[in-house]
């Protein structure tokens, strides 16, 4: 099928690469000549596992090129996704300017019947808004669907070629004939395509990445109850998951959930609720307690150390906002880093691939270590800010040796509290009573 996906942000660049995978002709578009034509190098400028080489096999291959001519790419198109970023407004609603931009760019393009796809993630309305847009720069017959993604940071170019479900938002069933078409060779397993109007995709993409923020800040305020009253959370969230009506993801205790879907989407749907009157209570605590789990961290620090950090050094281990991915949007770690400097701590910072990403945000005023030990060098403790398979089997022994103190703070209780105490650790994490040497 010929395709086009307008935008080479972190969704555009993974459906286009795994669209041409299955043999599509895909055509990405981009304003940024510099990025396309990195791009067509196979250089991209985001790290997913998988994505780089998918996409240096696929341009090698002819199936998947780069332009900055949105006119000719929808034209060799039958179906156009819009893949721009939506961000956050002042007032927490998404900011739709780029996709109105696209929309507008695509009607006066049009030469025949397209089908145009919302993959961005946009409030329930915008492909009403979107058709607007397009009807009033073409006679030409279209028909305007949302496909809203959920691909999981770390794992997305998997999730793509192996969905758990796709969700197509259509009310025209000629529409809904070429949706099923493209995405048949994704789903031979029998995992549902699940058609329903286009309302309801909007609103399904914000309502499922709600709930798992709501269970990752219901996870955590357990987890300050039990670490009050003396209760272990990690074993509280064991004999939870084992109940099968919950689930065992999206409970574990923590720093908060970050990344560019869950802070901005919570944030969209209480506006959305806002707007229509409806109460959105849940949601907006959800919210709150995400902010506030960083706080309790930072304030444990301050107990141990005092508010005053003046020649304190804290070697941190984590900067992106999850492991497998650069991502520093909305972190942990830059919360609680800005937080230290301010109190005039000296920070020393390692992160296997968010390095670059953080040279941008803290510029100067933080070190950059080449390797996770090398951030502890003289240290007064360690900070676990981000839960990389490289951090969880250290060697203590060279840990304890490097530090100045042995004290760990441990922000995704990664490590066994008992095991780090009998070596003599002083080890703090969330919901455990884990101080004690």
């Amino acid at each position: 099928m010929k395709i086009c996906v307008i935008g080479t942000g972190y969704v555009g660049l993974v459906v286009g690469a795994c669209l041409a995978e299955m043999g599509n002709d895909v055509i990405c578009v981009d304003k940024d000549t510099d990025k396309l034509e990195k791009l067509e190098k196979g250089i991209i400028p985001i790290y997913e596992p998988g994505l780089e080489e998918l996409i240096k096999v696929n341009v090698s291959e002819n199936r998947l090129s780069f332009t900055n001519d949105i006119k000719s790419a929808v034209q060799k198109s039958l179906i156009c996704f819009i893949a721009v970023g939506t961000p956050q407004g002042e007032d927490g609603s998404a900011d739709l300017q780029y996709v109105y931009d696209v929309a507008e760019s695509i009607g006066k393009s049009l030469n025949g019947y397209k089908v145009i796809i919302d993959k961005s993630t946009v409030p329930v309305g915008t492909a009403e808004k979107v058709t607007e847009i397009i009807k009033n720069q073409t006679k030409e017959e279209f028909d305007v669907v949302s496909n809203p993604e959920f691909l999981k940071q770390g794992a997305a170019v998997d999730d793509f070629l192996k969905p758990d479900r796709v969700i197509i938002g259509s009310d025209s069933q000629r529409a809904t004939e070429v949706m099923q078409e493209l995405y048949s060779p994704f789903l031979r397993t029998g995992n549902p395509v699940i058609i329903m109007d286009v309302k309801s995709a909007e609103m399904t993409k914000y309502a499922a990445n709600s709930f798992l923020a709501v269970k990752i800040s219901y996870a955590n305020e357990i987890a300050n109850i039990c670490e009050a009253v003396g209760a272990d959370a990690e074993m509280v969230r064991i004999g939870m998951c084992a109940d099968k009506r919950i689930g065992k993801q999206f409970l574990f205790p923590g720093l908060g959930y970050g990344g560019s879907c869950f802070p901005k989407d919570v944030k969209a749907l209480i506006k959305t609720a806002k707007d229509n009157d409806c109460s959105y209570k849940l949601i907006q605590s959800a919210d709150e307690i995400n902010k506030k789990q960083r706080q309790i961290f930072i304030d444990k620090i301050i107990k141990k150390y005092g508010n005053n950090l003046q020649g304190k050094i804290f070697g941190i281990w984590g900067l992106s906002f999850k492991p497998q991915t650069n991502d520093m949007r909305e972190a942990p770690s830059i919360t609680i880093i800005n937080a230290l400097l301010e109190k005039g701590a000296k920070v020393q910072a390692y992160d296997p691939k968010a390095i670059d990403t953080a040279k941008y945000i803290f510029k100067d005023k933080i070190i950059y270590a080449k390797s996770a030990y090398e951030a502890l060098e003289n240290a007064d403790c360690l900070l676990l800010l981000t839960e990389w398979n490289e951090f969880r089997r250290p060697d203590f022994d060279k840990i304890k040796s490097l530090l100045k103190e042995p004290v760990i703070f441990d922000g995704r209780n990664q490590y066994e509290a008992k095991r780090l105490q009998q070596r003599g650790f002083e080890y703090h994490s969330v919901g455990r009573n884990t101080v004690k040497i």
